[in-house]
C-alpha cells in the first residue's frame, strides 16, 4: 500500500461533514483510497456502476434509512444524480459527520446536481496522480515522469503493460466516459483534440488553432476543452497580471495532467526515447508544476509570468494574496538563469527564487536564487503546508 497524502485530509473532513465528496480521474486509487480509511462507523459500499449494487438502490430511501447508523460509501456517484436530493433531505434530518462519502470522476462543476442540492453539507476532496513524496522508495522520479501517475502503469514499470493500459483508458474515456459527462462531441473528435493538445503541451491556449485544425468553431472547442478538463484530463495553468504597464502574456498554458497520457500520446515509452523527445522540456515543466500542485494546501492558487519582452518566471504559488513560492523549471542539475528571469524578480518583487531541478543537491547560485531537487522542493512545500517550518 502507497500512503496517500489525502488520507489526513479525508480523516478530518469525515469528522467535520456529514458528506464528503472524494474527486479525481477514474484509476487514479479513489476507491482504495476509501475503502482503506479509518472509520469510526461500520461501513456500506455500493459501485454504481455494477447492477447488483443498484438493485440495492431501487428505493433508495428505504435502503439508506436502513443504514442511517453506518458511513455509505457511493462509488461513481455521477451515474445517479437523482439520489442528490435524497442525500441532501437525509442529512437535514440527521447530521452526523461522516454519514456519506461519493466517490466521482468528474469535478463538482460537471456535478451540478450536488452542487446545487449539497452546499453547506459537502466538503469536496481532490485525489491527484502519485506523488513523488508518496512513492519514495517505491518508484523513481524517472519513472514516475516517464509513466505517469495512474498507479497501474506507475507500479507495473513495464514498457507494453503501461501502452496497453493507456490505450485502454483513453478508449474508455472517448467512448463511454466523457459522453456520458454529457460531452457532445464524436470520440474520434475527442481523440484527434487529445492529440493536438498532447503536441502542444505546455503551450499558449489558442482556441482558433484547434478550431481551425478540426473544423470546428471556437465556442465549440471552448466547451469541448471544458469536459476534458472538468474530467481531470486537462488542466490550465494562469498567468499572472496586474495593472502593470508591462506587455504581458494574458492567456493560459494548457497540459495533459498525467505524464504517462502525454508520452503514450506522442508515442514515447522508453526514458531514452523521451530524453531524445524535442518536447521534452514541456514535458518536465508540465510534471513539476503537477507535483507542486498535488502538495499545496486547497486554496493555493498557481500561476506563471511572462511579458512580451521576454521576462518569465515557470511557476509561482501565491496563498493569501502573498507570493508564497516562486521557481524556475529546468531539466538539468547545472542550471543557469537568463536576464528575463532577473527582470521577473523585479518585476514581481520576489525574496526568493528557486531553480528546480531533477535532482541537485541544495545550493545558492545568486543572494536571492536557490537550486533544489525537485523531490527536496516538494519536501519544502508540504512541510510549510503542514506548519512544522
Amino acid at each position: 500500500m502507497i500512503k496517500r497524502i489525502l488520507e489526513s485530509e479525508l480523516h478530518y473532513s469525515l469528522q467535520d461533514f456529514p458528506i464528503t465528496g472524494v474527486v479525481g480521474p477514474r484509476q487514479i486509487g479513489k476507491t482504495t483510497l476509501v475503502k482503506n480509511a479509518a472509520l469510526s462507523q461500520p461501513r456500506v459500499y455500493l459501485d454504481l456502476e455494477r447492477n447488483s449494487d443498484l438493485n440495492k438502490l431501487s428505493d433508495p430511501e428505504l435502503f439508506l434509512s436502513l443504514h442511517a447508523d453506518k458511513t455509505v460509501i457511493l462509488d461513481e456517484i455521477q451515474h445517479k444524480p437523482d439520489l442528490f436530493p435524497l442525500l441532501r433531505s437525509l442529512i437535514d434530518e440527521n447530521k452526523r459527520p461522516g454519514r456519506f462519502i461519493i466517490l466521482g470522476s468528474a469535478s463538482p462543476e460537471l456535478l451540478k446536481q450536488s452542487s446545487e442540492s449539497l452546499a453547506g453539507r459537502i466538503n469536496y476532496l481532490e485525489l491527484s496522480a502519485l506523488n513523488l513524496l508518496e512513492t519514495a522508495g517505491t518508484v523513481s522520479l524517472n519513472d514516475l515522469w516517464l509513466y505517469g501517475g495512474y498507479p497501474d502503469p506507475a507500479l507495473s514499470k513495464k514498457p507494453k503493460f503501461v501502452k496497453n493500459w493507456y490505450r485502454s483508458f483513453i478508449q474508455s474515456y472517448l467512448e463511454r466516459d466523457l459522453p456520458q459527462y454529457g460531452l457532445p462531441a464524436d470520440p474520434l473528435v475527442t481523440s484527434r483534440l487529445l492529440q493536438m493538445i498532447a503536441s502542444g503541451n505546455g503551450t499558449i491556449l489558442n482556441y482558433s488553432s484547434f478550431a481551425k485544425s478540426l473544423s470546428l468553431s471556437m465556442p465549440t472547442i471552448k466547451t469541448y476543452i471544458s469536459f476534458l478538463v472538468s474530467a481531470y484530463l486537462v488542466s490550465f495553468l494562469n498567468p499572472w497580471y496586474s495593472n502593470s504597464k508591462k506587455r504581458l502574456v494574458k492567456s493560459p498554458r494548457i497540459y495533459l495532467r498525467d505524464t504517462g497520457m502525454l508520452h503514450y500520446l506522442q508515442g514515447i515509452h522508453e526514458y531514452d526515447e523521451l530524453l531524445g523527445n524535442m518536447y521534452v522540456g514541456n514535458s518536465w515543466e508540465g510534471f513539476v508544476m503537477h507535483q507542486v500542485q498535488a502538495v499545496l494546501e486547497t486554496d493555493d492558487e498557481l500561476y506563471y509570468y511572462r511579458t512580451q519582452d521576454g521576462a518569465e518566471i515557470d511557476l509561482l504559488v501565491r496563498r493569501n494574496n502573498k507570493w508564497f513560492a516562486a521557481a524556475e523549471i529546468k531539466l538539468t542539475n547545472s542550471p543557469s538563469v537568463s536576464k528575463g528571469t532577473y527582470v521577473a524578480i523585479e518585476d514581481l518583487k520576489l525574496d526568493l527564487l528557486y531553480v528546480i531541478t531533477p535532482g541537485a543537491e541544495t545550493y545558492p547560485l545568486r543572494e536571492n536564487i536557490l537550486v533544489i531537487g525537485l523531490i527536496d522542493f516538494l519536501k519544502k512545500l508540504s512541510k510549510s503546508a503542514a506548519g512544522l517550518t
